[in-house]
């Protein structure tokens, strides 16, 4: 038998290589041990200086003007209203925005007010969480972002609670390990999803890009389940959500169902009749979104073009109008707006699509009230508030047959139709052209039902729910 020497240069590298890994765990270990004593420290003087609880909502785009801003603002309003006396903090990376400026945009936005005092503690390494910083292992590297944006906020307050309203798991956790905050998080979107693991598993079946990407998957879903492990309470905007949540997390009987608050009062109150139908010559499509890639746009401007093809050589063309009446967040969603404008001009739509960017409350209500048809496009859409909208304002809903729509918003039974459900460009058209022929007496009758049907997602339900989830964890502070 041949004895194997390893030659004495090997043998310093694996001893170089062995005491470095060695080194390095005892330099991170000794890391997050003064960085614990520093933050919770921190968080008991501060406790002391204010006499009271602090509850801290960790939203980075706190000024972004969406649906997950909508519950931000109405979960502060609501806590206020129950416990007044504790301190309130938003972590933002809204930097360029004052705080006046920024409770200013929720009222003109969402109809918000808040009348208690909220601090705002700004954040400086936003970027870092933005895709564009990671063209590969994005979600891994986002997720690392999220928790360097964390210890900047531990910096500046380390609170008694954090509440995540945004998605950022792993910035929770460092709040949970270092600062010893209680946590509670309110899931829009979870991270990664089982029907992301079976879209990569489907997509490149036996290929070894497939296998590499989907072990990168499974790999990350384990950190993430293990991120969710560690948060005292756990709301869900949907049943999609939910349903994703205890597949991944495995925590169902400590996750609790909160539809996000839609303002469904003023919408219902705008008038529709089938008298009113017949007096309005123009058949006005109405596409609530941020301007986001995950929205498809381009796919309602292509359906929009499949609606000329079936509606050729009638007048009623004539009348369409799609209107695009959405939120940008930053230069890349100017430039997509841009982008869509191109393409409709492709298309020869340009006249008959129009542009409505950061409307305020009141010109997106007259948008509302213009409009004949709602419409949406997100596949697997966590819930829908921009649904619920439109079903609400009286449009004829059409939207994404999957996710949050699908689940718990749509009926399309007949009999008890709330709205229609599409996944391709070409179904789109088809509905589209059935409502563009569809007699009013037809429409108010779903129309009716979509109305009806909406009081479960209103502000005083979410209020409800929302604070039933939370009071005991806050009183616990």
């Amino acid at each position: 038998m041949i004895k194997m020497e390893i030659p004495p240069a090997m043998k310093i590298v694996l001893w170089l290589s062995l005491y470095s890994s060695g080194l390095a765990v005892i330099i991170f270990f000794l890391l997050f041990v003064l960085l614990r004593k520093r933050f919770n420290r921190a968080r008991k003087r501060h406790r002391e200086a204010v006499d009271t609880p602090t509850v801290a909502f960790f939203h980075p785009y706190c000024n972004a003007g969406g649906g997950g801003e909508r519950v931000l603002w109405c979960a502060i309003r609501a806590m206020q209203t129950k416990f007044p006396d504790i301190k309130y903090v938003v972590y933002t990376g809204d930097i360029e925005s004052s705080p006046e400026e920024i409770l200013q945009k929720a009222y003109k936005r969402f109809n918000i007010k808040v009348e208690g005092e909220v601090n705002f503690v700004y954040l400086h390494r936003r970027p870092w969480v933005e895709a564009s910083r990671w063209p590969h292992f994005t979600m891994i590297g986002q997720s690392i972002g999220s928790m360097w944006l964390a210890i900047e906020a531990l910096d500046s307050i380390v609170p008694d609670l954090c509440i995540d309203t945004m998605g950022y798991a792993f910035a929770l956790s460092l709040f949970n390990h270092l600062g010893g905050c209680k946590t509670a998080c309110y899931v829009h979107y979870p991270t990664i999803t089982p029907d992301m693991l079976q879209y990569v598993s489907n997509k490149h079946r036996g290929s070894l890009k497939a296998i590499v990407k989907l072990r990168y998957y499974r790999f990350f879903a384990y950190l993430y389940a293990k991120a969710g492990a560690t948060c005292d309470l756990v709301m869900a905007n949907s049943s999609w959500t939910q349903d994703r949540l205890d597949q991944v997390w495995k925590r169902p009987l400590d996750t609790h169902r909160v539809y996000p608050p839609c303002e469904v009062s003023e919408l219902l109150a705008i008038p529709r009749s089938p008298d009113l139908d017949n007096k309005q010559d123009e058949f006005r499509i109405l596409s609530v979104a941020q301007f986001r890639p995950e929205k498809d746009h381009p796919m309602q401007l292509r359906s929009l073009y499949a609606l000329r093809e079936l509606l050729y050589g009638n007048d009623a063309w004539d009348k369409v109008k799609l209107v695009f009446a959405g939120s940008c967040r930053h230069e890349e969603d100017h430039m997509r707006v841009q982008d869509l404008m191109n393409l409709a001009k492709h298309l020869a739509l340009d006249d008959y699509v129009e542009f409505k960017i950061n409307l305020s409350h009141e010109d997106l209500m007259d948008e509302f009230k213009k409009a004949k048809v709602g419409l949406h496009a997100m596949w697997n859409e966590h819930f829908g508030i921009g649904v619920v909208e439109c079903m609400a304002a009286g449009l004829l809903t059409v939207a994404h047959g999957s996710g949050g729509p699908l689940m718990d918003i749509i009926e399309t039974a007949e009999g008890s139709r709330t709205g229609w459900l599409a996944t391709e460009e070409v179904e789109y058209a088809r509905i589209l052209y059935t409502l563009v022929m569809l007699s009013a007496t037809q429409k108010d009758i779903v129309r009716t039902a979509a109305r009806s049907s909406v009081g479960r997602f209103s502000t005083d339900e979410f209020n409800k729910s929302f604070m039933n989830a939370v009071s005991s964890l806050v009183s616990s502070l």
